[in-house]
């Protein structure tokens, strides 16, 4: 399938490795050119190195809760892309823990950087977006059924994919597409964290493993892929929605 993606710019945040990474490799691999935003300078030059340096890969390197940095960065894309149809926007998670181990200031921080930091970046794009763009925000399954230790995210990531399906309801009218991506267990440093917080990283995988329909934990280029074709023209019915990759955990429709 020709996802009709050559010669399309996207711009991509936290994206120098993980999830994002592998949608920027997906989309460079169909045609598209990508322009990536993380905070460590030599995280991103790797990172555009990997998908072959300019004119298929730019980057930037942005801390979002700076001051002007969201406007900053949609510049610097729109001036090395020439254009944006469309954005994949991916935050760090929250801290992990219960609801009684986290404190009020973890929850103010994620608040920031989970909920405001991607409107905002949103409020900067949406004037440079014309028909047939496409933004897509990095949830998680906890939109649906809460994860154990991850209460922030239980939280808020529900509330950032309520604010989704509005956006897509405001956005439209100008053929501008909004969704959102759940993955569930992909093997990300991310989940290698929490698995060694729990002080038995093996074990930690096999409980996770065993209750997963497909008896493994996802691999970044499945997730890559989905999210590719949901940015791409192929998929311009799609919005509103929220997509799990998650090898079947979620047990709701």
């Amino acid at each position: 399938m020709d996802l009709g993606l050559g010669g399309r710019g996207y711009l991509l945040t936290g994206a120098s490795r993980g999830l994002g990474f592998a949608t920027a490799r997906a989309l460079v691999d169909d045609g598209a050119r990508v322009h990536l935003s993380a905070r460590r300078p030599e995280s991103v030059q790797r990172a555009v190195d990997e998908l072959g340096g300019e004119p298929a890969a730019h980057g930037s390197t942005v801390d979002l809760g700076a001051p002007e940095a969201v406007s900053r960065l949609v510049e610097e894309a729109v001036e090395r892309l020439g254009r944006i149809d469309g954005a994949l926007v991916s935050v760090g998670g929250p801290a992990p823990g219960t609801v009684f181990q986290t404190d009020v200031d973890q929850w103010r921080d994620a608040y920031e950087s989970v909920v405001l930091g991607p409107l905002e970046l949103v409020r900067a794009l949406v004037p440079h977006l014309g028909e047939g763009a496409a933004i897509g925000f990095v949830l998680s399954t906890s939109v649906r059924q809460p994860l154990g230790h991850l209460a922030i995210s239980n939280a808020l990531r529900p509330g950032l994919a309520m604010t989704a399906k509005a956006l897509a309801d405001e956005l439209g009218p100008r053929g501008i597409r909004v969704f959102g991506l759940m993955p569930g267990t992909i093997a990300t440093d991310r989940i290698a964290e929490i698995e060694a917080a729990s002080g038995d990283p093996q074990a930690a995988r096999a409980r996770t493993e065993a209750g997963i329909p497909l008896r493994r934990v996802g691999r970044p280029e499945e997730f890559g892929r989905v999210a590719a074709f949901a940015l791409s023209p192929a998929a311009s019915y799609v919005t509103g929605s929220m997509i799990a990759v998650d090898g079947g955990i979620l047990r709701a429709l």
